[in-house]
C-alpha cells in the first residue's frame, strides 16, 4: 500500500506536460512537485520523502536516464517512470535495466499512467518498509559481541557447532550459549531464519559478522 505522504515528482522541460500531469495526478488525490530541469529536482530532492518519480526522458543539460543514474550514484533512488515521444529500444531497455517502473510513451493515456504511478508509489513504500526492517537489523547487529559475531559468522557458513568451537578454541558448550544470545539478540526464531536475516544484508552483513 502507497504512504498516504508519498509525493509524485514531476520532471519535464515542457511546461504544458508538467501542468497537464499535475493536473491529471491531482485529480486523482496525488500530491505533486514539478521541476523544469534534472538539475532542479536535484538540488530539492529529498529522498527522505516517500514518493516515485516521472521523468522525461530528454532534456536538456541533464536527460532523464542521466538522472536515474545520478541518483543511484549518491544512494537516493527512488522508483522511476520515463515519459517519451521518441525513445528508441537501447534507451528504454537501458532504463529498465537501471531498474525503471515503466517506458511510456507521448501521449500518455490517463488511466495507464495513474495505474502506473500507483503501482510506483506501491513500490516504494514496500522498499522503504523493507529499508526500515535493514536498518533495524543492522542496529542489532552491532550488539553482539565480539565472541557472538564470531560465532555467528562460523553459522552462516554452515558450521556444525563442534566445527565452530575448534575455530575458536572454546568449548562446545560455549559456542552454543553465543549462539543463543545472538538468535535472541537478532529476533531470529531459529538458526535458518537468523542465516536468512544476515544474508538480506547482503555483503554488509556478512561484513558484519566477520
Amino acid at each position: 500500500m502507497a504512504n498516504l505522504n508519498s509525493i509524485v515528482y514531476l520532471v519535464d522541460d515542457d511546461r504544458r506536460i508538467l501542468t497537464a500531469l499535475t493536473r491529471l495526478l491531482e485529480s486523482d488525490g496525488r500530491v505533486t512537485q514539478a521541476f523544469t530541469s534534472s538539475r532542479a529536482f536535484l538540488e530539492a530532492h529529498d529522498p527522505e520523502i516517500p514518493g516515485c518519480v516521472v521523468l522525461d526522458l530528454l532534456m536538456p543539460e541533464m536527460s532523464g536516464l542521466a538522472l536515474q543514474h545520478e541518483l543511484q550514484k549518491l544512494g537516493r533512488c527512488r522508483p522511476v517512470i520515463f515519459l517519451s515521444g521518441r525513445a528508441g529500444i537501447p534507451a528504454c531497455a537501458s532504463a529498465m535495466k537501471a531498474g525503471a517502473v515503466d517506458f511510456l510513451t507521448k501521449p500518455v493515456e490517463a488511466d495507464l499512467f495513474l495505474s502506473t504511478v500507483g503501482r510506483a508509489l506501491v513500490r516504494d513504500a514496500a522498499e522503504r518498509e523493507q529499508d526500515v526492517k535493514r536498518r533495524a537489523l543492522t542496529d542489532r547487529m552491532t550488539s553482539l559481541t565480539q565472541r557472538e559475531r564470531q560465532v555467528l559468522d562460523g553459522v552462516v557458513e554452515g558450521l556444525l557447532n563442534k566445527q565452530i568451537a575448534n575455530r575458536l578454541g572454546i568449548v562446545e558448550k560455549t559456542v552454543k550459549v553465543h549462539r543463543a544470545h545472538a538468535i535472541s539478540k537478532l529476533g531470529a526464531r531459529s538458526t535458518a531464519e537468523l542465516v536468512r536475516m544476515v544474508y538480506s544484508l547482503g555483503p554488509q552483513g556478512a561484513a558484519t559478522t566477520s
